[in-house]
């Protein structure tokens, strides 16, 4: 293979693979279709690596032994297409820098829950005294940290766009949490393509690997029903069922992995709700895969301090709750959110529609929920979702808007929740920006 490498994409993932690249001794060559953020512009040169931006150069593109293509780029963009029309294979940053790493991997994904487990893993291992690093989807690039700082242990929240690019990368320890209707519009409306790019973490396991899967997921339960793993199966439920590794009894949450019972009360894990007892197990189960010590995973589960944009509380203003929970951009991640609240909801809702059907939603909008605050460009389908079940809908333009419009709204003992269900790009750069606006705009009020 030619020891021409060029990266399609100059964010985090571009521009980390781009440093490990340069360090591996390729020639390496970064192409971005838009504007290179001033900070990845600093670091290319810095490095010497040759770089365009605002356009893609055919024919320095094509030349190409590999191209490792950002996850944001469609597989369908046209330089990705022409790649692969002359059969230059097309990687992700993940598979990229696996190649040049020794340190044990423990891969998350799912529709929900990611970035919390696995923020929660990597606080474990830190706290048990474990040389650990963070990457992904969430942190450094794991290709810029193995070429300047590698560790004994790496945790790795993965996406669908990140897994379609592996083909030889191998977790030792996968977690599947759960798979819900999510970026539909990349997978041709397919469910079943989505699913299978979920699965292809499992795709290389190995015996001595462990893979760690929610039990009570239905989508997870049939796939894995067609499939015959080598690796180890370990499954978490909210049921009392003992022929799982995790499972809820009494409220109490018991681990039982290597004939070594572990056990805690729900009521003294930090993460609150459901779906964060799902995270704790499957956090619980690699945490003594790993062998650490009992005592230390109950204080890192009590002590966690979650995450930013994940219903973080944000201000109690004249008795009105403000919840920040931005990173809520698809159905399910709201109905985890609109489960755990109480009565009396201002919820603040929408943007870039990504396919979804509010449907799974109206039981929950029905009895918590007493005014929707829109904040979206287009908001027909929120309109008609709820319309029947919800007199007042209100829609708005920008954070700001949305809070003072919500807390009209609100009363003494209300709750004001930010959880979108929505892409955030038609109004924000992204969620943590819409997050960011909404508390700014709460601190104003």
């Amino acid at each position: 293979m030619s020891k021409r490498l060029v990266i399609l994409g100059a964010g985090e993932s571009g521009t980390g693979s781009a440093v490990l690249a340069k360090k591996q001794g390729y020639d390496v060559f970064v192409s971005d279709n838009g504007v290179i953020r001033e900070n990845y512009v600093q670091l290319l040169e810095e490095w010497g690596i040759a770089y365009e931006q605002e356009g893609h150069s055919e024919g320095a593109i094509l030349e190409a032994g590999e191209v490792i293509k950002s996850p944001g780029i469609p597989d369908q963009a046209e330089m990705v297409a022409k790649a692969r029309g002359k059969n230059i294979p097309v990687i992700s940053e993940i598979e990229f820098a696996g190649r040049y790493t020794r340190s044990f991997k423990i891969c998350i994904t799912g529709s929900n829950g990611k970035t919390t487990t696995t923020k929660l893993v990597h606080q474990i291992l830190k706290d048990a005294g474990l040389d650990a690093g963070l990457a992904g989807n969430v942190g450094n690039s794991l290709a810029y940290q193995v070429a300047m700082e590698d560790h004994d242990y790496f945790v790795i929240e993965l996406s669908s766009f990140q897994l379609d690019g592996i083909y030889h990368f191998k977790p030792d320890i996968a977690v599947l949490l759960n798979i819900t209707p999510d970026h539909l519009d990349r997978y041709g409306h397919q469910m079943e393509q989505y699913v299978a790019s979920k699965f292809r973490i499992t795709s290389n396991l190995a015996a001595s690997d462990l893979f760690i899967y929610n039990a009570d997921d239905p989508v997870i339960g049939r796939h894995l029903g067609r499939l015959s793993l080598p690796a180890r199966l370990a499954g978490f439920t909210l049921g009392n069922d003992r022929r799982q590794a995790g499972w809820i009894e009494n409220e109490t949450m018991l681990i039982q992995y290597k004939n070594n019972p572990f056990t805690m009360s729900i009521h003294d894990l930090a993460l609150k709700g459901k779906h964060n007892a799902y995270n704790s197990m499957a956090a619980s189960i690699a945490a003594r895969a790993l062998d650490i010590r009992k005592e230390s995973i109950r204080k890192s589960l009590a002590h966690f301090k979650g995450v930013e944009h994940r219903l973080e509380h944000v201000l109690k203003i004249h008795g009105i709750h403000f919840i920040n929970d931005s990173k809520a951009t698809n159905v399910n991640s709201t109905w985890y959110a609109l489960e755990s609240m109480p009565d009396n909801l201002i919820w603040i809702a929408g943007g870039q529609d990504k396919g979804n059907d509010y449907s799974g939603l109206r039981d929950l909008v029905r009895d918590k929920v007493k005014a929707i605050i829109c904040l979206g460009v287009d908001n027909n389908k929120i309109h008609h979702a709820f319309s029947d079940l919800v007199d007042t809908i209100v829609d708005t333009t920008t954070a700001q808007e949305a809070v003072q419009t919500a807390y009209y709204l609100s009363k003494k003992g209300d709750t004001v929740l930010l959880s979108p269900a929505c892409a955030s790009f038609d109004l924000f750069e992204n969620y943590e920006d819409r997050g960011n606006q909404f508390k700014k705009a709460v601190r104003k009020l």
